[in-house]
């Protein structure tokens, strides 16, 4: 079974804003992580990470993970929060860290463009989380 995302989620979710990614085999109490992220087209949620880390060896253990997504303070509050399975895949992973350098950072700036450089040059694995359960609040 799958969720899906409103117009208004979509909205919120395409605003390069930091996801709290949580992964259920983590510590007790959960400790998310800001990640950078995107929405894909058929309404899945990918942001990438190290292949060493701990979060992928968690995975690994219990592919289940959420991402919390806030608007910013100074707009009204609101928040969607997906819950589901996830997928490990390298393929693609270079590209998502380079499409989301360019959403999350002025890469005409030197200095970040050297650091997206950098980071490109790393080994990336991307993290497809796949929403069973969507939830959102706005008040």
């Amino acid at each position: 079974m799958s969720a899906h995302f409103t117009a208004e989620d979509r909205e919120l979710l395409e605003r390069p804003l930091h996801g709290f990614f949580t992964v259920a085999a983590g510590p007790t109490p959960p400790q998310p992580r800001p990640v950078w992220f995107e929405v894909t087209r058929d309404g899945a949620l990918q942001l990438f990470t190290a292949p060493n880390t701990p979060k992928v060896r968690q995975l690994e253990r219990d592919g289940r993970a959420s991402l919390v997504v806030a608007a910013p303070v100074g707009e009204r509050e609101r928040w969607v929060s997906a819950t589901g399975p996830t997928t490990m895949e390298r393929d693609g992973a270079r590209e998502l860290v380079e499409r989301l350098g360019a959403r999350y950072w002025d890469t005409t700036d030197p200095v970040r463009a050297n650091e997206l450089a950098a980071m490109l040059a790393e080994d990336w694995v991307r993290i497809v989380i796949h929403p069973e359960k969507v939830s959102r609040a706005a008040i």
